[in-house]
């Protein structure tokens, strides 16, 4: 697999487009994230080579979905790949019937709707709205948040900062969130139902070409090619 070394958003980028699956830290062995192509001092500098910030930039500009859709961890997606990941990750059928079905719980059902119905919403907003602002609740909120990435339902669409009275920064940005429908839509990507076994040999066929043997052994019990 290629060494990727690089120091800009645009760089980022290609590679996102080359390799169609980039995790924000290691996950997969032989395999490149974004804090192993980058250097360490530029994380966290609030410079424009700062790998931190362009995170919000991928899903906002369009660039790549992102969100914890694999393992609990960071990723991001490609718009190629997306539609063929999803098919894998994600479900047919929708969260409200999957409810039913006692496939989600009664959280990630009532912070889907909330999303749904705002898209856009930061967690800081989701969380009042939830009724789920105590501390207490704090778990059952961010586990709700990763079943809802994790099922692929929900993605990251960027981060709002937090301001003050006069608009100041003050304190963390905090994430914010749209449903997968409304993103996918908004980036003209393909939606289509693909069938399993189809998109199953696609993601094989992309990884044996960028990936080594050790590389594909780990996605090949990922995504079950």
């Amino acid at each position: 697999m290629k060494d990727y070394q690089i120091s800009t958003y645009e760089e980022a980028i290609e590679v996102i487009k080359e390799v169609g699956l980039l995790p924000l830290a290691q996950l997969i062995p032989g395999y490149p994230s974004l804090d192993s192509i980058t250097l360490k001092e530029h994380w966290h500098s609030d410079s424009e080579f700062d790998p931190w910030m362009w995170r919000a930039n991928f899903p906002a500009d369009g660039v790549a979905a992102y969100g914890k859709f694999i393992k609990k961890k960071s990723i991001l997606i490609s718009l190629e790949l997306l539609p063929y990941v999803r098919a894998i990750v994600g479900f047919q059928d929708s969260v409200k019937k999957r409810y039913e079905s006692g496939l989600v719980s009664r959280e990630a059902l009532e912070l889907y709707s909330l999303i749904s119905g705002e898209e856009g919403i930061d967690t800081r907003l989701l969380r009042v709205k939830a009724g789920m602002k105590e501390k207490e609740k704090k778990k059952l909120f961010d586990n709700a948040l990763l079943e809802l990435q994790g099922s692929m339902d929900i993605v990251v669409s960027g981060t709002k900062e937090k301001t003050n009275v006069i608009g100041e920064k003050n304190g963390w940005s905090s994430t914010s969130f749209e449903t997968m429908k409304f993103w996918t839509e908004n980036h003209k990507v393909h939606q289509e139902t693909i069938d399993i076994e189809v998109a199953k040999a696609k993601l094989k066929n992309h990884f044996a070409n960028v990936c080594s043997p050790e590389s594909m052994k780990a996605l090949a019990k990922i995504f079950k090619f």
